[in-house]
């Protein structure tokens, strides 16, 4: 039982250091917000990674979400300029 705790632990720390460059398509949609975004800072990045560390399957999840509305936006902008 330990060993698949200790996955998911790793699979979220490992998906959170490979996302943290595009974090906002988890949570803020699309496009990164303007003016409100900092720099990024080592706190930050470790802030990220524990938030994705215990919640990976729903990050996961959003970002599949984006993923999907923004394929349907790309799709609807193709068939309007056609």
């Amino acid at each position: 039982m330990n060993a698949y705790i200790a996955f998911f632990l790793l699979a979220g720390a490992l998906f959170g250091a490979a996302t943290f460059p595009i974090r906002h398509f988890f949570s803020e949609g699309p496009h990164a917000p303007e003016g409100s975004q900092q720099p990024p800072s080592l706190a930050s990045r470790a802030f990220w990674v524990m938030v994705c560390t215990f919640l990976w399957p729903i990050m996961l999840l959003t970002g599949v979400n984006t993923a999907w509305i923004l394929t349907k936006r790309k799709r609807q902008r193709q068939l309007s300029e056609s």
